[in-house]
């Protein structure tokens, strides 16, 4: 992550916009439940927030560093950090009745890993369970911003047709500044078949 994007993810700023702009949309009509993964949770602003609305939160951070700065960041709190991959957490299935990603999907380097991701997170909820999420919309503004990082954008479009592919029903999209999103796992949902 180039300095300039680690300011902006770590600050106070990022934070209160997560806090008042986005979760507020996402958590509409929402019922998170008592246990929750947060995948690719950086620097930790989601988390803040997220911890408050559940009875345990599970932040799984790809980047060592990061995973032992929100470590010792949450330590004594409701939130386990983990070191992990997003596309396998080795988690058991059906552990979780919600899972974030939050401006994490477009850090992802490639479609497949990304729908991996999705996959995962389809697994790791228990039926009834619900993913939610946002990130960034392209643009030739955030892909300068996001020079010397991995930047693969999230299309709206593409995203509907992977989670619809996954199993998720109902699913709701928002897209303006930003895409936000919530998928939920049906109560009655059958394994994915691989083939």
């Amino acid at each position: 992550m180039n300095a300039d994007h680690q300011v902006l993810c770590s600050s106070r700023e990022w934070m209160d916009h997560l806090r008042d702009d986005v979760l507020p949309l996402v958590l509409t009509g929402v019922e998170l439940g008592e246990d929750m993964l947060e995948l690719g949770p950086g620097a930790g602003a989601a988390t803040e927030v997220l911890r408050h609305q559940v009875r345990r939160l599970t932040a799984l951070e790809v980047d060592a560093a990061a995973a032992r700065g929100l470590g010792e960041r949450f330590a004594g709190t409701n939130v386990t950090v983990m070191g992990g991959d997003c596309a396998d957490t080795g988690l058991p299935d059906g552990s979780f009745d919600s899972v974030g990603c939050f401006t994490m999907l477009h850090h992802v380097p490639t479609d497949r890993e990304q729908h991996a991701t999705l996959a995962e997170a389809f697994r790791v909820l228990r039926p009834g369970g619900v993913l939610i999420g946002s990130d960034s919309v392209a643009s030739d503004d955030l892909h300068h911003f996001h020079a010397d990082d991995t930047y693969n954008p999230v299309e709206p479009a593409w995203l509907v047709i992977q989670l619809l592919t996954l199993g998720f029903r109902p699913i709701a999209i928002r897209v303006d500044d930003e895409m936000t999103f919530a998928a939920h796992k049906p109560r009655n949902s059958m394994p994915e078949v691989e083939g």
